[in-house]
């Protein structure tokens, strides 16, 4: 089986996970390729310039491939001109919402058309919420297959032993509208711990800076399934997130994490400093969600999902 990957980059956010799918795929045997495009370095031009690019790409390229597998509606375009016998594509978050929140309305009205019209052209739609799932099902009656992105528990063993430091609380994250850092950067001063911003930094950077932690938050405004938080389950360190996309498919409330509303600075202030001095609750929180990504999220668990959707999809 041929297997070729298109995402515009292959670092954080779904681009991170279909670099840890490929990673995995290679591991046990799958030929499979990544596409590498450029693109203008420019925020309004990144995705436009990418489109454009990868699909010229897929156009020239002779390679015939069993499955193309697109990350984000941005690669859509690629996935349509590539050679191959399937075709899918994968979305986490309601793309024309994201859109929608982050940029103009012409630019917004163009995402509503463009993601009605490319979801036509993979004969597999995939993402990693159940809650996305539901609602492009209610909005264009369209069906997605649902699997969790799964955590590589051993790559935790390369991280150094660091020292624990007392009262930390730790964002990691893109410094964006949708990611809420605004929020937090507006209660600092009443949080009775410092705040370390983990926004542009590598993985196992940003790990250490998690281990010695005692709180993550994450405020977002919208999100589909944020892999900091299982990171932090693996790591036992509690998590204070908000009510929005698929969180609560990761926080129980009180019982594997904190939820609280989005846009609510006072809640937030109060939740993360009750937490500070709650080292029961804590303790509590960790253990379940540990517990959760244990029996739920590791890749023993969802590999041999995700080579039965590959084996599926080419044998229908």
């Amino acid at each position: 089986m041929k297997i070729l990957f298109i995402a515009p980059k292959y670092s954080g956010g779904i681009g991170g996970h279909a670099f840890r799918v490929y990673e995995k795929l290679l591991e046990h045997g799958f030929n499979i390729k990544l596409m590498h495009t450029s693109h203008i370095p420019i925020k309004k031009l990144k995705n436009p310039s990418f489109a454009a690019l990868s699909s010229l790409k897929a156009i020239v390229g002779k390679e015939k491939y069993d499955i193309v597998h697109a990350f984000n509606v941005p690669s859509a375009f690629a996935m349509k001109y590539t050679k191959a016998k399937k075709k899918v594509l994968s979305i986490h978050g309601i793309y024309s919402e994201q859109v929608d929140a982050l940029h103009s309305k012409t630019i917004s009205t163009a995402a509503k058309i463009t993601e009605t019209k490319i979801l036509d052209w993979a004969d597999k739609l995939t993402t990693d919420s159940k809650i996305v799932k539901k609602m492009y099902k209610e909005k264009l009656n369209v069906d997605f297959e649902f699997f969790f992105a799964p955590l590589d528990t051993k790559k935790f063993e390369k991280l150094k032993n660091v020292e624990k430091k007392e009262k930390q609380i730790i964002f990691i994250g893109r410094d964006s509208y949708e990611k809420g850092i605004d929020i937090l950067k507006e209660i600092e001063t009443k949080i009775n711990a410092k705040i370390v911003y983990c926004t542009n930094m590598k993985w196992e950077d940003a790990m250490e800076n998690l281990k010695a932690s005692s709180i993550l938050v994450v405020p977002s405004r919208m999100e589909s399934i944020p892999q900091v938080i299982k990171e932090a389950f693996y790591l036992k360190i509690p998590v204070i997130a908000t009510n929005v996309g698929g969180i609560p498919e990761l926080i129980t409330n009180n019982k594997t994490g904190i939820l609280i509303p989005p846009n609510d600075p006072k809640i937030l202030e109060n939740s993360i400093n009750k937490l500070l001095v709650d080292d029961e609750t804590s303790k509590r929180l960790t253990d379940a969600g540990y517990e959760f990504v244990m029996n739920n999220l590791t890749w023993e668990i969802l590999l041999p999902k995700y080579i039965k959707f590959y084996e599926d999809l080419i044998n229908s």
